[in-house]
């Protein structure tokens, strides 16, 4: 199994070549070319980004990576198969555009029907919810009904539904959308974590800023063509300009670079400006602001932690019972000696003085021989709760002597 994984990371996770996809109408006359011939490749463990505006071909590329459309001409493989193979599917986790869900069924149920979908055992699928729930802030809402969710609040359980099967490839259609921006950057950070992980990523979103923070390489489509490809930097590198960022210049030394530039490279300073954040960590500071002075809020939370079944640990997983077993030993063993060190410096004299005291507080079964104990208790070495015979026989004359 590891000979194959190490294989098909020496290839492309996805393969097009000549991709072609034509929809045809009740007469199979072609209608429309939504995919015209296109060439990209997705690499094991990196964030790839399809872009285009509405009817570019995003959606139409996606089924057919999904295996849910044929394509027309062409070659595309999914893991070194085809896409419709039932093995490939089950390697991959989607987000569609619009989640749709039962909506009288809450997110456990939720989660736990679409794992079984996968066939994932009962225990396992359990803990995966309850972590994945966590990780996309929806735990304070597993009881409530889907139908009540808002849109953002829906898309952060889909996100959930597309990674409850561990998915080596995970494709999501606008996972964004619909989420504020803690939700948003939260996505984002999601994102990158998982890239790290070993996880293969298709993103597809109209929220530019979104891809362009996220992803490694990128195609833009039009017309059922790719019009652009590359990296971020080769992208939206501008060659025809240089910025140059040091800290906060005094007027008469900016006035003295200009005159230099003017006079080395025959151009003039364009404009100087003070560098400014991004509204989103404005917003993020905001936000955390708040939160820690204990604002309240309601609705999602903003998640959590990664969910550990997503970190590819399998070890650490397999190890966590027995650590958390041994760390608890050792903290019993820890208080049991620090108690015995306690107990061994407390002088005899008290020690002895409270062994009485936690025995006479002990309660006695017999209240007339406890109080018989206590009146003979200086004339006599007999354990408390004994019945001293001498006072039971003096009742017993005394009342023989009133009837004579």
């Amino acid at each position: 199994m590891s000979q194959m994984k190490n294989s098909e990371s020496s290839r492309p996770l996805v393969e097009a070549e000549g991709l072609v996809k034509v929809f045809g109408d009740f007469w199979l006359r072609s209608k429309a070319r939504a995919v015209d011939g296109i060439d990209f490749e997705i690499w094991p463990n990196e964030i790839f980004g399809l872009l285009g505006p509405n009817g570019s071909g995003k959606s139409t590329t996606i089924k057919l990576i999904l295996g849910l459309l044929r394509k027309s001409k062409g070659s595309l493989k999914v893991f070194g198969r085809d896409p419709a193979n039932v093995s490939v599917k089950a390697r991959i986790g989607y987000l569609p555009e619009e989640s749709y869900m039962y909506r009288f069924l809450n997110p456990c149920e939720t989660l736990d029907y679409f794992g079984k979908l996968f066939g994932i055992p009962r225990r396992i699928r359990r803990k995966r919810t309850d972590e994945l729930l966590e990780m996309v802030g929806l735990e304070g809402a597993a009881n409530r009904a889907v139908g009540e969710f808002s849109k953002g609040m829906a898309r952060r359980l889909g996100i959930a539904q597309a990674l409850i099967n561990d998915p080596e490839f995970l494709i999501l259609d606008e996972p964004t959308s619909g989420l504020d921006p803690i939700g948003t950057r939260q996505v984002k950070d999601l994102l990158l974590d998982l890239r790290r992980r070993g996880k293969t990523i298709l993103l597809t979103s109209h929220l530019l800023a979104d891809v362009e923070d996220v992803c490694d390489r990128m195609v833009v489509l039009y017309g059922g063509k790719i019009r652009a490809e590359g990296t971020s930097d080769q992208l939206l590198c501008d060659t025809k300009r240089t910025t140059i960022n040091t800290p906060r210049l005094r007027p008469e030394t900016i006035v003295k670079i200009d005159e230099l530039i003017r006079k080395e490279e025959g151009v003039a300073i364009g404009s100087v400006d003070s560098p400014r954040q991004k509204l989103e960590e404005l917003f993020v500071q905001i936000v955390e602001k708040a939160q820690a002075e204990q604002a309240s809020s309601s609705g999602a939370n903003h998640g959590g932690r990664t969910a550990s079944f997503l970190l590819n640990d399998e070890n650490a997983a397999r190890d966590v019972s027995g650590s958390a077993l041994i760390t608890e030993l050792q903290i019993q063993s820890t208080a049991s000696a620090s108690s015995a060190k306690s107990a061994s410096s407390i002088p005899a004299k008290v020690q002895a003085d409270d062994a009485i005291f936690n025995e006479l507080m002990q309660p006695k079964s017999n209240p007339a021989a406890v109080s018989a104990a206590k009146v003979n208790a200086p004339e006599r070495e007999k354990p408390i709760g004994t019945v001293d015979r001498s006072v039971i026989d003096d009742l017993v004359d005394d009342k023989s002597e009133k009837k004579t």
